[in-house]
């Protein structure tokens, strides 16, 4: 056996073992209050670290990329649940933070606080303003190659750019939205040129998806398959939503990324496991089809978000969208716990059960904020 010997032999498999509501029961108008309760047992559980064995310290920062994510997806869900506790927890947080971004001001990652700050009535925008303008004022031209770039003072040394697919959902949405509260458009051109730039290095136009990262584009699967990433590709594909929302309708570059959207939702229709979910390797599909529920949270809710909009074929993609919820709530505890989410990394990984995480609960609010009144 290899060292991922405790992953079930299959999604389906894998699922049977939760012991939580059955899909009927959470499909028949439980979109809120299932919602809902992830929601809460999170809140409850912001300082316990219930379920996180890895990278603990880093999930108790505040104002970091992982509780980041936990809040995109609250604050979203909060425009639809009517749950105004929400969106005061929120504003609590903010104000804890002093609105203030995390320490890196280069980083992608210490940049995404921001989309929640943002979003908010009445932000306080000033300190992301400051921020951002020092990213503007240093213009970093450093390569996206990891290896070409270790000189440089950050993970891989390429950072100071968006030279991982993650960075895709963390910072271009809030560069976007900085230009739309303070109507200043150097934000949103410098987002979409980054972006493109990161795009034109890192998507793979075979297969339509992303690379983590340089250091991935020679490798391969024990089974021969290019390794594309579930939970860093939903990263990219949660994050072409958020900035199209932001993305003025006369956008000289809204075709391309509703294509690239388009693209990938092709991708993800005909990679999805037979259970519904999507694998840790997109590609391994048939070979390990154990549950992920961080990237399938991330996919189904941009799947859903193009259907609602009319970008993509209720017909052709709705069933998958149903097939996909059906699996996601079923690893849900009774609690409120999200299981099955992959600990922080940077490729296809273990998977347990009772492995849960902040960003896997965003992925799941995010994905309930689409489906709501669709069961």
């Amino acid at each position: 056996m290899t060292n991922r010997s405790f992953v079930c032999l299959s999604l389906t498999a894998c699922l049977l073992l939760v012991p939580a509501f059955t899909l009927a029961e959470k499909t028949t108008g439980r979109v809120a209050p299932l919602a809902n309760r992830v929601a809460d047992w999170q809140l409850a559980n912001l300082e316990r670290l219930e379920g996180i064995r890895t990278f603990r310290e880093q999930s108790r920062l505040t104002r970091g990329w992982i509780q980041a994510a936990f809040y995109i997806g609250l604050e979203r869900w909060s425009r639809v649940s009517g749950e105004p506790g929400h969106r005061e927890t929120l504003r609590t947080m903010a104000e804890a933070n002093g609105w203030q971004l995390g320490d890196r001001f280069w980083h992608a990652d210490d940049q995404a606080v921001a989309q929640v700050y943002l979003a908010l009535e009445e932000p306080k925008s000033g300190p992301t303003q400051d921020v951002f303008d020092r990213v503007l004022e240093l213009n970093p031209q450093n390569s996206l190659d990891f290896e070409k770039a270790r000189n440089m003072d950050s993970e891989g040394g390429c950072q100071k750019r968006w030279c991982w697919c993650d960075a895709l959902f963390m910072a271009p949405p809030a560069w976007a939205a900085m230009s739309r509260v303070s109507g200043d458009a150097r934000y949103l051109d410098y987002a979409v040129r980054e972006y493109r730039a990161v795009q034109d290095f890192l998507f793979d136009k075979e297969h339509k998806l992303f690379y983590r990262d340089s250091r991935f584009f020679e490798r391969r699967t024990e089974h021969g398959n290019k390794v594309f990433w579930g939970r860093g590709n939903g990263w990219v594909f949660a994050g072409l939503p958020l900035l199209l929302e932001q993305l003025p309708q006369d956008h000289e570059s809204r075709a391309h990324f509703v294509e690239t959207y388009r693209s990938m939702a092709n991708t993800f229709l005909a990679i999805q496991t037979d259970a519904g979910l999507w694998a840790p390797s997109l590609l391994d599909h048939s070979h390990n089809p154990s549950p992920e529920t961080s990237g399938s949270g991330f996919i189904l809710f941009g799947l859903a978000w193009g259907v609602n909009r009319g970008l993509l074929d209720e017909a052709e993609y709705g069933p998958a969208i149903d097939r996909g919820w059906a699996a996601l709530i079923a690893t849900v505890e009774d609690s409120g716990k999200l299981g099955w989410v992959q600990q922080v990394g940077n490729a296809p990984d273990e998977v347990r059960r009772e492995d849960t995480q902040f960003y896997g609960g965003g992925a799941f609010l995010l994905a309930a904020s689409e489906v709501l009144g669709r069961y």
